[in-house]
């Protein structure tokens, strides 16, 4: 308990922590109910295929009351990190965005280019990918242009099992053209600043609960938060790794509790 003292905010990760596919989590909505009566909450996510719109209306149909302005994502995070990058150029950069369609007009202030572009950004196009299109990205990133991924996860829990994520397509790009892509979404040191900056606290005094050993709670660590680790979702008690969590739960529906304690 010692190690989660002093904890006055919560970063709650949505899939696999409050749902799976189009499954709530067991107890998850209540317990949120709860989390927000005891302490303010950021809901993030590095979901590449759907808007702030879509996400929030996915957590009502589930039965989570979640203002839209409580929910960060990992393109709204790309979203500002262009706009920045418009500002310090004096014009919008030239970006090919590689983006489900369903993100597509969330981009659309910002010029397109698939010749030369400044910028390529890499989301989740699911079927789309393919060599062809691999070679016309290392193309043009040789040739100058920065890659920038949405995030870099290895693979994500659906109704259906493991899934492969768009991290192993950004390797195989980072690799071939011996550079590295700017991740926006957990765990870029980033992410996690514009979230604690949404609740007005360090990082020190903030928690995260997730169930992506690496990139939820070793980028949260990184960035100087607590990591609770859920035993949920993408979790899986056979993988390996040098991240160790400050705490680790069976569900969210134990945090409550422990938090009241």
């Amino acid at each position: 308990m010692s190690l989660l003292a002093n904890i006055k905010g919560l970063l709650l990760d949505l899939d696999g922590v409050l749902y799976v596919g189009s499954q709530p989590i067991a107890g998850a909505a209540q317990a949120v109910a709860r989390l927000r009566e005891q302490l303010p909450c950021r809901f993030i996510t590095n979901t590449s295929t759907r808007s702030l719109q879509s996400v929030q209306s996915k957590l009502t149909e589930l039965g989570f009351s979640i203002a839209i302005d409580e929910i960060i994502s990992a393109p709204h995070v790309a979203k500002i990190l262009l706009q920045k990058m418009a500002d310090e150029r004096g014009r919008a950069p030239a970006c090919w965005p590689l983006l489900h369609p369903s993100l597509q007009q969330e981009f659309a202030a910002f010029s397109r280019a698939t010749g030369e572009p400044d910028v390529i950004l890499i989301g989740d196009i699911g079927e789309d990918w393919n060599y062809d299109l691999m070679n016309r990205i290392f193309a043009r990133v040789v040739a100058g242009a920065q890659l920038i991924a949405i995030h870099k996860n290895r693979f994500w829990e659906t109704d259906s099992g493991l899934k492969m994520d768009i991290g192993g397509f950004v390797a195989a790009l980072e690799y071939a053209s011996n550079t590295s892509a700017r991740i926006v979404g957990k765990p870029s040191a980033d992410f996690f600043q514009i979230a604690l900056d949404s609740l007005g606290l360090p990082a020190a005094q903030v928690a995260i609960v997730g169930d992506d050993i690496e990139s939820d709670i070793g980028g949260g660590q990184a960035a100087g938060l607590r990591g609770i680790l859920v035993k949920t979702g993408k979790y899986r008690a056979e993988y390996v790794s040098s991240v160790v969590a400050d705490c680790t739960l069976d569900s969210i529906r134990d945090l409550p509790d422990m938090l009241e304690c």
